[in-house]
């Protein structure tokens, strides 16, 4: 019985990380994605995008993945609690900077730079608190929040980037 208890907890341990809170990213965006203008449909989106800004961007994000996939979720330092304000303001405010675009696609917001790439720089907020919850690895690695930051900053200067790119294409 001891045994069952002990393989449950290591499972629940290694379940418990902070890949959980990039879930309802991932379904928000595969939900509304054919909601949003066409220029963020991926045929337009991912048009003519260079290769090597394709890969940057993609090899980036997935690094964003698995570095969460390895960091315990756990709330219990003052920091890790400012990190959940952080995450779930800019959340918040990721899921409010899709809907202007999906409901006010024609205004002013929507149409000029700054609306049109707030979905690219909104996630600095979600991620930067993603970064300020996690505190270990679940390796013998020591943990420094500058490293997840830091990834999800190269992530978030690959997707600007793009992002950019396609306004300046369609506008």
């Amino acid at each position: 019985m001891n045994d069952n208890r002990t393989t449950v907890e290591t499972i629940k341990t290694y379940l418990l990380n902070c890949f959980l809170l990039l879930l309802p990213i991932m379904i928000w965006n595969i939900v509304f994605m054919d909601k949003l203008p066409h220029e963020y449909q991926p045929e337009i989106f991912w048009k003519d995008i260079p290769v090597w800004l394709k890969y940057a961007e993609n090899i980036s994000r997935t690094l964003i993945f698995i570095l969460a996939l390895l960091m315990p979720l756990s709330i219990s330092t003052l920091t890790q609690k400012r990190g959940v304000i952080l995450y779930l303001g800019g959340t918040l405010l990721y899921f409010v900077s899709w809907l202007v675009l999906i409901y006010l696609p024609d205004s002013n917001w929507s149409n000029n730079i700054f609306g049109f790439m707030a979905p690219a720089y909104t996630p600095l907020l979600w991620l930067t608190g993603i970064g300020l919850i996690g505190s270990s690895f679940y390796f013998n690695l020591p943990y420094r929040r500058w490293f997840f930051i830091s990834t999800a900053i190269i992530f978030l200067v690959f997707h600007n980037f793009h992002t950019m790119t396609i306004y300046f294409r369609t506008h």
